[in-house]
């Protein structure tokens, strides 16, 4: 990715405290449709290009999904272990950067943060429009069209975006004649967007054969007791914990023969190591950025379709968008599904009809909303 194009980025923050051990950054890419929206990834090795590349892939999924928000994206490094050193990185970033909140930044939930993360973000800048997926208990007067009325936040946690990503999936599945009955699926990441996925893409009908962790792998040909997982998710325990029999190597995990693979966990997970050992039909990005664009290519030449990021994962960001209007989750849930399935709908019918990587469809689209607005 270049240091600048034409559609950005307009801010690049580095914040450095060398007191507390805090580096970070924030990228806001793209401000056209609105304040630029994306959420705080806490890793020990996330980089500027890092987040670089998520804040653009913010701006293509706030243009695509039709909410009035740009792109951006902000990273802590952080190696801690106590909620005291994290909730300390959390406020000493965002009081460093409140100069762009709410502006030009909205914070949100990524890798490593939830609905406290953005409860410490809120109070250390002061302004309860600096962030969303707060605690549903976070409450607030605000006044609106209708005089004064209570917001609550609508925490990540609820799993928007694994909704958001089951139903991309049904809808990708059924335009390439894929039956979600009885559809094998592998899950590479069992957080928030893996287990939330896990569950609705299993009440569709489809049978999770295989789910992958950072500690290691699972895999059952007649399918996996999703129960059981849930259980050890809950619990904070790895998925190796679900049995002795079941345990592959992570390696292996790419080469489990599946319908539908869904990368649901961290940056380039997909790479030039294990793309060759995929069999998947169909490939939905559950995480931001899991392989680099010219992967993702060489899989679709190979025959296999793949929704990109930007279209498959948009339900958080959609949720962000309702807890900003001030919806109730039952209100949010709706327009996940709505905008997801009419997202994910148009592109993949432009893609199946002119023979065009899914990708590069869904970035005309984005793009041509952006170049209309600036008019």
């Amino acid at each position: 990715m270049p240091l600048y194009d034409e559609w950005g980025p307009e801010y690049v923050v580095q914040v450095s405290k060398p007191e507390i051990d805090l580096v970070g950054f924030l990228v806001v890419d793209n401000t056209t449709l609105g304040p630029g929206k994306g959420g705080i990834r806490m890793t020990p090795d996330v980089t500027e290009e890092e987040v670089r590349r998520l804040a653009r892939a913010m701006t293509w999924k706030n243009a695509l999904a039709g909410i009035p928000f740009g792109g951006a994206k902000a990273g802590i490094r952080y190696t801690g272990t106590s909620a005291k050193e994290k909730k300390m990185a959390v406020q000493e970033f965002a009081k460093a950067i409140s100069l762009f909140t709410p502006g030009k930044y909205i914070a949100g939930p990524d890798v490593n943060t939830g609905e406290q993360e953005m409860q410490w973000f809120v109070e250390a800048t002061g302004n309860w429009r600096t962030a969303t997926g707060k605690p549903a208990k976070l409450c607030m007067l605000v006044f609106g069209k209708e005089g004064t009325k209570q917001q609550c936040g609508i925490p990540h946690e609820f799993g928007s975006t694994g909704f958001g990503v089951a139903h991309s999936t049904r809808v990708a599945a059924e335009l390439l004649k894929l039956n979600m009955k009885r559809a094998r699926v592998s899950i590479h990441g069992f957080g928030n967007v893996g287990t939330f996925a896990a569950q609705y893409l299993q009440d569709m009908g489809a049978i999770i054969v295989a789910v992958a962790d950072k500690d290691g792998a699972v895999y059952e040909k007649d399918g996996l007791d999703l129960k059981k997982l849930l259980r050890l998710s809950s619990a904070r325990k790895p998925v190796t914990g679900y049995g002795k029999g079941s345990v592959i190597r992570p390696e292996d995990f790419w080469g489990v023969p599946v319908d539908i693979l869904i990368p649901a966990s961290v940056t380039d997970v997909i790479n030039e190591k294990n793309k060759d050992q995929i069999k998947a039909k169909l490939i939905v990005e559950g995480a931001n950025i899991p392989m680099r664009e010219n992967i993702e290519r060489e899989l679709w030449k190979k025959g296999i379709c793949i929704i990109p990021d930007f279209v498959a994962n948009a339900g958080g960001v959609i949720s962000s968008y309702a807890e900003y209007r001030g919806y109730n989750p039952k209100k949010m849930f709706n327009t996940v599904e709505r905008k997801i399935i009419a997202s994910t709908t148009q592109v993949m019918k432009e893609s199946l009809k002119k023979g065009l990587y899914p990708r590069q469809v869904a970035l005309d689209i984005a793009q041509r909303i952006i170049k209309e607005k600036k008019k």
